[in-house]
């Protein structure tokens, strides 16, 4: 499952290979991958004869500006990929449900076999209030820098288990199962202990132990 690791990498390679490029068609299979729009008519239209501005990530969703007001939000969802292609004439993959050609050449695909994923075009100042996780996003682990004593309090301001803080999205954004796991396994944490932090003093300043510390046998 791509989780924020794998979205990241993928906008930094979109932010290199599409931006400013124009949209000159689109083809839709399928109404699933589309399904936030009632035609697939509907989806296209707000598409075509745009270009790309600019690529951010939000959590695990990928924002791709348009000129004008609009922008196409991507959600991989469980098994979803967007690859590059350089012509048309290079064979599409199975499961894929959405097509992106360029004016300049090439095409962006929409892979996605459990259909999870998701593709969409909303006005920017509206994406928040159709996707309600984007509207109450937490810390961004790449974006945001604090130091350990606020994260600390942060932790103490909590009441719940420790996969279950590191996977709600308002509290981090972007971790989902996979990298929750590996970030106890790491630390040495059990995923059902207490997200709890207990403040140590060194040299007169107010510090919160590293996890290894707090290891449960």
């Amino acid at each position: 499952m791509p989780e924020l690791p794998e979205v990241e990498v993928l906008r930094r390679d979109l932010d290199r290979e599409v931006v400013g490029k124009k949209i000159k068609a689109i083809e839709v299979n399928g109404l699933r991958s589309v399904r936030r729009h009632k035609t697939k008519k509907a989806f296209i239209s707000r598409l075509e004869g745009r270009k790309i501005t600019k690529v951010e990530r939000r959590g695990k969703y990928l924002v791709l500006s348009l000129d004008g007001t609009d922008a196409l939000v991507v959600h991989l969802g469980m098994s979803g990929r967007l690859l590059r292609a350089k012509s048309a004439r290079e064979k599409l993959p199975k499961h894929t449900h959405v097509v992106i050609t360029f004016t300049q050449g090439g095409q962006l695909r929409f892979v996605d076999p459990r259909t999870f994923g998701e593709v969409f075009v909303a006005e920017v100042d509206e994406i928040d209030s159709q996707v309600e996780e984007l509207a109450h996003l937490g810390i961004d682990p790449l974006e945001t820098t604090m130091s350990w004593d606020h994260f600390g309090r942060l932790v103490a301001d909590r009441r719940c288990r420790l996969k279950a803080m590191l996977m709600d999205q308002k509290f981090l954004a972007g971790i989902g199962n996979v990298y929750s796991d590996e970030i106890l396994f790491a630390a040495g944490l059990r995923f059902d202990r207490e997200a709890t932090l207990s403040p140590t003093r060194r040299s007169g300043v107010s510090t919160a132990p590293s996890p290894r510390s707090s290891r449960t046998p």
